[in-house]
């Protein structure tokens, strides 16, 4: 057990430890929101947002982080009133004020000539970097969006499943909708730390994804979501130390490896095989 207990005693990766737990549970919780309404390419869009916002935080000298939080929040409920409002869909909505606002971030950043911030920190993330006080920020941020979770669980999941009864019965489904925005965008911000803004989608998506492989019932998928996505940044934050890689990577790709045992072993997909084989049965009898 020496493998497990002796990167702990490095005090960068119990704090990278700590972080890594309070993003992959926050993240798959959401998470499952994001595949139930198939926003997976929300996550992905808002991450690259906060760039802009990263950027303007630095040529301001404040927060980094609460300058990319800001413009995610911002983008977030922009996509939500551009989406109600015009002809477009949802996903053209993301695509067109994502890459607008990750443009802007490029676009300030070249000409901040003094540019020093590394920037792979934030494309790729850094959760071994993690000092007390992002601990403390990433703590409070998780909690909070949980909290909203628990505190609105029955109302967003009536407008997951059926908007418009939900509407009909009086819910007020255009601010719960503003709201799980607002959540996406904390978290996303949340999870920069551990997975970057190149990875952070993943994180969203696949331990939600998987959870769905083995089950339909919503409490039950939202709870094995959360038991992949903390193994998932457990198991991966140990192989980023013992490889030497980075650990985003390492996390999304255990996140993946969890999907795809949970595909093969699938009660949906054995249900299905029987189905089909018990088809071909019966197609052999009617010959």
């Amino acid at each position: 057990m020496h493998w497990l207990v002796d990167p702990l005693q490095n005090a960068f990766m119990v704090r990278a430890l700590i972080a890594s737990a309070l993003i992959g549970l926050t993240c798959s919780i959401v998470g499952v929101y994001v595949v139930l309404r198939n926003l997976a390419f929300i996550g992905d869009g808002l991450a690259h947002a906060s760039f802009a916002g990263i950027v303007i935080a630095y040529m301001l000298k404040i927060n980094l982080y609460v300058g990319g939080l800001i413009f995610a929040i911002i983008t977030a409920l922009g996509i939500g009133v551009v989406s109600r409002r015009s002809n477009v869909s949802f996903d053209t909505s993301i695509g067109v004020l994502f890459t607008a606002a990750f443009a802007l971030g490029v676009l300030l950043m070249s000409r901040a000539r003094t540019y020093t911030v590394d920037l792979q920190d934030f494309l790729f993330g850094n959760v071994l970097g993690v000092d007390a006080m992002d601990i403390i920020l990433v703590a409070a941020l998780a909690l909070a969006v949980l909290a909203l979770v628990a505190l609105l669980y029955k109302e967003l999941l009536f407008a997951s499943f059926d908007p418009v009864s939900a509407q009909a019965s009086g819910l007020p489904t255009a601010l719960l909708d503003a709201i799980l925005l607002v959540a996406l965008a904390v978290t996303i911000i949340v999870s920069l730390q551990a997975a970057g803004i190149v990875l952070v989608a993943a994180l969203l998506v696949t331990p939600a994804a998987t959870a769905f492989q083995l089950t339909n019932r919503f409490g039950r998928m939202m709870g094995y979501a959360a038991v992949f996505g903390l193994l998932s940044s457990v198991v991966g934050l140990y192989a980023s130390y013992y490889l030497d890689a980075a650990s985003g990577s390492t996390i999304v790709l255990c996140a993946t490896a969890f999907f795809f045992i949970a595909v093969i072993f699938s009660p949906k997909r054995r249900s299905l095989l029987t189905a089909v084989m018990e088809a071909r049965g019966n197609a052999l009898q009617a010959r």
